[in-house]
């Protein structure tokens, strides 16, 4: 086997070779082992970890080139050009010339030293302006850059550059909104007016409340700017309407506890996705643009039984809903905006996991465009047009639809309380094969946020490998709905754990893998249930792969001076009432920690991150090597001694990094942590693959 050995297995070889080793001498390798500080250590093991690495780079390197041509959400339209935007610059050609005349317009020069990366991109309405946020690389830091975009023929030099500008949108050719932000909170909209060689800035929207967060968004027929408003449990929405910008922004209805909505526009009312259906979940109503309160709202539309309501795109004379039904599987619904109302479903694909629409440039509200993935499906491009209510594929999405070596499989776990948690399973072999093939889950169960499925180059390599990736949707997250989450968030927070041993060993118990073979994943808030999962369950998994963790919950609450300590008190609730402290300590990884056997682990961290201090995942990272130290004080010398490795990587990137090549670095690391600890050869994987 061509492995590099972590120190547990160093640890074992020693022992396996000298069975009389006194108990004393094996104290002294594990003291060294785990009293050293977080990061020596885990420096040295990474280090074990470097030939194997640079051999899944070049692997990675080689299945995104595979992959490099498929669909994705690059390109958008203007009314005269097609914009083509690539992270750092942004190109544009006449429509129906083709790329023979593309022209640079835009870079993402940062201007002190290096690029940044383009975030949002904004054309105005009749494409004379063009409006972009770049973050800069390794920091949260954010600009907004405006460019004249007449006659362009080649690359415009910026000129107005506002800073820490979060969302933006344009109200006509000379007039912007945007939301600015600070230390991770927005609470100010403001209103740019280019008047010739000037500008004025006028604010427009102050937020009083810290919990609640303001960004910018634009109704799809382009008539009103809105500012929404948002808590973790209530929203509010103001609206300018753009035929009048100067006009002080309108209200929808007033925040209420409980209330979230959302509003569109068409033909001079408002359409409202708001929590008022069946069991508080999302259901469509409809108000006059003169009277846009509560008390005018009429229902429209309410999500069939067993599915809730995803998303919505308004079309000129169509709603286009996304659900999902009870096993997570994707549906589009249609439903006609005047009376009397019909409604079509429309089946999609059994691997489709995520649908992303495509931006939109300019108009277009005679049908909706949206890209179909999975974590091993590439992106395939689907058109929805309302003259017909057809759905079909696009020309670009031909070759790519389909990819019938896989097999997607939707089951259902059955939760301590009875609770049946949905899990989707990407696979090659048939199910009844699976006994022996290494496990990979992934989870997050926070903020009403649905695991993140879209296509993953570096998931369909390991499929292709072998692998069995399986996504487990448990409480806490969005994929059921509101109530999903609402039934997983402050003091029922330990349900998600629940849900997730409870799907953990319904695969085992099909017969899928086995503990020796199974490894977990998850990042920034996931940590916090996978984490609870290795001090609850520790014998379920053998590694585990956390990124950006949020682990400290219970310490991180308690301190009011960091900057999203009050607005996420509606998510794990507030440590001053006594309740919610003893909750967050029942579950709360780093405050839970015992001696015991845990799984290997594989913790990336970022030095400047504000979202998740490192000095939590430090503490908890000394805390475990502490109590594995005192497990061995009695270790079979058979016993498997768990790696801890902590990689401190510079920077402020939480959501990782925008590097392309440093992201496959990260990538490269961990399955060569994945790899070595559950002892799979590479070779031997991909020779077993063939055979199949």
């Amino acid at each position: 086997m061509n492995l590099i050995i972590s120190s547990s297995l160093l640890l074992m070889r020693l022992l396996s070779r000298n069975v009389t080793l006194r108990r004393a001498n094996i104290q002294t390798i594990l003291s060294r082992l785990y009293s050293e500080g977080p990061t020596e250590l885990s420096k040295a093991q990474l280090q074990k970890f470097k030939s194997q690495e640079q051999r899944f780079k070049r692997r990675l390197h080689s299945v995104h080139r595979k992959f490099a041509d498929v669909p994705d959400n690059s390109e958008f339209q203007g009314q005269h050009h097609v914009y083509l935007e690539d992270g750092k610059r942004i190109y544009r050609s006449t429509l129906g010339h083709g790329k023979q005349e593309t022209v640079e317009v835009f870079n993402a020069d940062w201007g002190e030293g290096g690029y940044g990366s383009i975030q949002r991109v904004r054309l105005s309405p009749t494409e004379t302006m063009l409006a972009a946020t770049v973050k800069k690389d390794h920091h949260e830091k954010t600009r907004c850059m405006l460019i004249r975009l007449n006659g362009v023929s080649c690359t415009q030099r910026v000129m107005l550059v506002l800073d820490n500008v979060l969302s933006f949108e344009w109200a006509t050719d000379d007039v912007l909104f945007y939301s600015t932000q600070e230390s991770l909170r927005s609470l100010h909209v403001f209103r740019l007016h280019l008047i010739d060689s000037a500008v004025q800035t006028t604010l427009v929207y102050e937020e009083k409340d810290p919990k609640f967060f303001v960004e910018v968004s634009r109704s799809r027929d382009q008539r009103l700017v809105t500012i929404n408003c948002s808590s973790k449990t209530s929203s509010e929405v103001w609206f300018v309407d753009s035929k009048s910008p100067f006009s002080f922004p309108s209200l929808t209805q007033s925040r209420q506890p409980g209330l979230l909505y959302h509003v569109e526009h068409s033909d001079n009312s408002l359409f409202i996705l708001a929590n008022t259906g069946p069991d508080q979940e999302y259901q469509l109503l409809r108000a006059s643009l003169a009277s846009p309160s509560m008390p005018h709202w009429v229902p429209v539309f309410s999500a069939v039984p067993g599915t809730v309501i995803k998303d919505l795109e308004l079309l000129q004379d169509h709603c286009v809903f996304t659900v999902k039904d009870s096993h997570c599987r994707l549906q589009i619904q249609t439903l006609t905006t005047k009376e009397p109302y019909q409604l079509n479903t429309l089946q999609l694909p059994q691997w489709a996991c995520d649908l992303s629409p495509q931006r939109v440039g300019t108009v277009d509200r005679g049908s909706f465009s949206f890209l179909l993935s999975s974590p091993v499906h590439p992106p395939v491009r689907y058109l929805y047009s309302s003259k017909g209510q057809k759905l079909s594929i696009t020309e670009d999405s031909i070759k790519h639809i389909s990819i019938p070596e896989f097999n997607t499989t939707r089951l259902q776990a059955t939760s301590h309380d009875g609770t049946m948690v949905p899990l989707t399973l990407f696979h090659m072999p048939a199910f009844s094969e699976l006994c022996k093939a290494p496990l990979l889950l992934h989870v997050y169960g926070a903020y009403g946020v649905d695991l993140n499925m879209t296509f993953s180059p570096e998931k369909r390599m390991m499929l292709e490998d072998g692998w069995t990736l399986a996504y487990c949707h448990v409480r806490g997250g969005g994929e059921r709905g509101l109530s999903w989450h609402r039934a997983g968030s402050v003091l029922q927070k330990q349900r998600g754990v629940e849900d997730l041993a409870a799907c953990i060993q319904t695969l085992h118990r099909l017969g899928v893998s086995g503990p020796d073979l199974t490894a977990l994943t998850a990042r920034s808030a996931g940590a916090i249930l996978a984490g609870a999962l290795c001090n609850q369950n520790p014998q379920l998994i053998r590694a585990l792969i956390l990124q950006a963790p949020f682990l400290d919950v219970l310490g991180t609450m308690q301190d009011t001076s960091l900057p999203l300590t009050l607005e996420e008190k509606g998510e794990w609730g507030d440590p001053l009432i006594r309740e919610h402290r003893d909750n967050i300590a029942s579950y709360c990884p780093c405050h839970n920690i015992q001696p015991q056997l845990y799984p290997s682990m594989l913790i990336t961290a970022y030095s400047e991150d504000h979202r998740v201090p490192v000095s939590g995942v430090i503490k908890f990272v000394e805390r475990l090597k502490k109590a594995i130290q005192m497990c061995t004080t009695q270790v079979d010398i058979n016993a498997r001694v768990p790696s801890v490795i902590l990689d401190i990587q510079p920077g402020a990137d939480h959501f990782g990094p925008e590097d392309f090549h440093l992201s496959l670095n990260e990538s490269a690391r961990q399955l060569a942590f994945l790899y070595t600890e559950l002892g799979l050869s590479l070779d031997q994987q991909r020779t077993r693959r063939r055979r199949k």
